[in-house]
């Protein structure tokens, strides 16, 4: 072996091969294996490799905080501007910062689009935006793992091996560090954890393929001469090393949204114990030769007992006197929760919480959006919950009856209804969290919209905008709010928030438009007086029954069943479903009044959003910015219609056209 060998890592005349050896002598066997895993040389390269992923890493967080920064201090200058009366404090004023829009609004119609398949409901696929990132991220790794891959012979595959081990262990700090609720990256780059989440998953299947490749490596090493068995039976590594490929296969797995979403309680728990299984088998796992590759098991473990400090230190604050929540139930099987708590005084526009009632269930908390500000509902937390399985429907179900009504026939009634007694229950609350959106309050026009539900993140961006603009003038002059629901009593959740919104607005000279979009409601849409004039715009035939002959998921746009109007299946080939053109959808009539929402025009059918935000930003003096919160199909059609109205228009490339910005939420975790 001698001269023509690689020993212990360093290099002689030729790379390592088999010539000489007898491998039915398990001496020489023995002695060739352990050249062949020799990682002297390997292991430094591979932390040469870990350090140089960081700092990649580095730099895109660097370059996020310093956007983050920059936008922040842009838009307090717009605050300021309008406080100042200056004109038009939402437009670029000098050539540099026309500059840094025209690239904005490139990179927003980049990476504002969203593909959905509309044949699965369990698959989602992110923004363009967030493809492209994860495309950089993957290749960035795959490069660093192939890069000046210039070893031969026996080793050849042993150095890629090794070399997929440090980055695989080099993941785990990022892993950890997209999925704390109190995260650096989320801090510096301004965007909330959830948002970060999508991220934290294909991280750790970036991790399942390089422990893969660290895998097969090794292995395509040991069997190119046969010494498999050898290495599995004089090798304390592998045992540990397959219980981590397993706990990692299993960690991924358990993450697919169907899974996920079976039980969110037996995911969170299930979920924090094999990750703690997982962080022992890796240090089970590393080598003795390589124990300085634990930092990056030490990091993690310090992020993620730092989260736990601050999540427990918050929890600890604000339980330490227990708020109590009240129940009501609304229109559309609804539970309203409102607590007062003692210690949450502030939090922002679009924040949620994760709330526990042991009542309904001890140890469970469920993440909900805050459908308040600290400046109405005399500073109580308010949440809309809409009945599902487990807890939303234990706490529907254990609600009291609502206390007021869309009409009180009489003064009796509403009397009646006002002295309803309701029993409180102790309410356990952690965060607020979230709220990464921009601040709506410095853009010249805002439209907002929501689906059932997502009501309760739109509705506290306008009554934030309401509250602000009494006390400073600020850039809004128009706001639109467009609210798609299914039954016209539905918007009796937030009838009175929007109304008293829609006056202090009026008040201060901000024009305010609120649309309800009604697509199933037989009392509203099929109304002989309405019907005559407009039609009914739902998506269905009605020739075998009433609107509402397709009950749709709130979670998804796709038809579930074709029923008629006496609740019977009916055969989906006896009906024929007909989706209505954009040019005849219901933003093209006039809006009705009605006695359920006097401040707000109602409409039949689902809204025109090319032609609402086309006339928006005809008008748009400067920035427009759009929040929407619903289903996913919503969520992409406005996607679509805002890098539609932006490419046409030219935004902020010659035409006078003003930037727009979108802030998306979407419904599911």
């Amino acid at each position: 072996m001698g001269d023509t060998m690689m020993m212990g890592g360093t290099p002689t005349d030729s790379p390592l091969n088999a010539s000489g050896i007898d491998f039915s002598n398990d001496t020489q066997a023995s002695m060739f294996l352990g050249e062949i895993l020799d990682d002297g040389v390997f292991q430094v390269d591979g932390n040469m490799y870990a350090r140089t992923f960081w700092f990649g890493i580095c730099a895109v967080i660097a370059i996020c905080a310093f956007l983050n920064v920059t936008q922040k201090i842009t838009f307090k200058m717009r605050i300021r501007a309008a406080a100042a009366n200056r004109l038009r404090p939402a437009t670029p004023s000098n050539m540099f910062s026309k500059a840094i829009a025209c690239l904005t609004a490139i990179g927003r119609e980049a990476t504002y689009i969203q593909y959905t398949p509309k044949s699965s409901k369990s698959l989602k696929v992110p923004p363009v935006g967030t493809v492209g990132l994860l495309v950089v991220y993957v290749a960035w790794v795959l490069l660093l793992e192939f890069v000046n891959d210039n070893v031969e012979g026996a080793q050849h595959y042993t150095s890629l091996g090794i070399r997929a081990a440090w980055l695989g262990v080099a993941q785990v700090p990022l892993l950890i560090l997209l999925a704390g609720k109190n995260n650096l990256i989320g801090v510096v780059s301004g965007v909330s954890y959830e948002r970060l989440n999508v991220l934290h998953r294909w991280v750790s299947r970036v991790l399942l393929l390089l422990v893969t490749l660290h895998i097969l490596f090794l292995h395509v090493s040991w069997n190119a001469y046969e010494l498999g068995p050898l290495e599995y039976s004089t090798d304390s590594c592998i045992p540990t090393g397959w219980a981590v490929y397993a706990i990692l296969i299993w960690m991924n797995i358990s993450t697919l949204a169907p899974i996920r979403n079976f039980s969110y309680e037996f995911f969170v728990v299930q979920h924090i114990i094999t990750f703690f299984g997982f962080i022992i088998a890796v240090m089970m796992h590393l080598p003795s030769t390589a124990l300085y590759s634990r930092v990056y098991i030490y990091i993690p473990i310090g992020l993620y007992l730092l989260d736990g400090i601050i999540r427990s230190a918050r929890y600890t604050w604000n339980n330490a006197r227990p708020g109590r929540a009240t129940l009501t139930v609304l229109e559309g099987g609804v539970t309203k929760v409102c607590i007062q708590s003692k210690a949450i005084k502030k939090w922002s526009p679009g924040s949620h919480v994760f709330l526990s009632i042991p009542t309904f269930g001890i140890g469970q908390s469920h993440p909900a959006t805050i459908a308040s500000v600290p400046t109405s509902d005399s500073g109580k937390l308010v949440f809309i919950l809409k009945e599902h399985r487990g807890f939303t429907s234990r706490l529907h179900k254990s609600a009291t009856s609502s206390s007021s009504s869309l009409a009180p026939t009489s003064s009796e009634e509403s009397s009646a209804a006002t002295s309803t007694v309701q029993i409180s229950h102790m309410a356990l609350i952690d965060g607020p969290y979230g709220s990464s959106h921009n601040d709506f309050a410095a853009f010249d026009t805002v439209l907002l919209v929501a689906g059932s539900t997502g009501a309760t993140f739109t509705l506290t961006i306008l009554l934030d905008i309401a509250a602000r603009a009494q006390e400073m003038k600020l850039p809004v002059k128009r706001i639109v709010f467009l609210w798609i629901v299914k039954n016209t009593s539905w918007t009796s959740w937030i009838s009175s928030e929007l109304t008293s919104a829609a006056a202090a607005l009026r008040a201060v000279g901000i024009e305010l438009r609120i649309q309800v979009h009604v697509t199933c409601d037989d009392s509203f849409t099929t109304a002989d007086e309405y019907q005559s004039s407009l039609g009914c715009d739902c998506e269905c035939d009605k020739s075998l029954g009433p609107c509402c002959c397709v009950h749709v998921d709130e979670g998804n746009d796709s038809i579930r069943e074709i029923v008629d109007e006496k609740g019977q299946s009916v055969d989906s080939k006896d009906i024929q479903i007909n989706a209505k053109s954009r040019s005849q959808s219901s933003s093209l009539k006039s809006g009705k009044k009605t006695r359920v929402l006097p401040c707000a025009q109602f409409h039949s059918g689902r809204p025109d959003f090319y032609e609402l935000l086309w006339g928006l930003l005809e008008n748009a003096e400067g920035e427009t910015g759009i929040a929407v919160c619903g289903p996913l199909g919503l969520n992409s059609d406005v996607r679509k219609t805002v890098v539609r109205c932006s490419d046409e228009r030219a935004v902020h490339k010659g035409s006078g056209a003003q930037g727009v910005y979108l802030h998306a939420e979407c419904f599911g975790w």
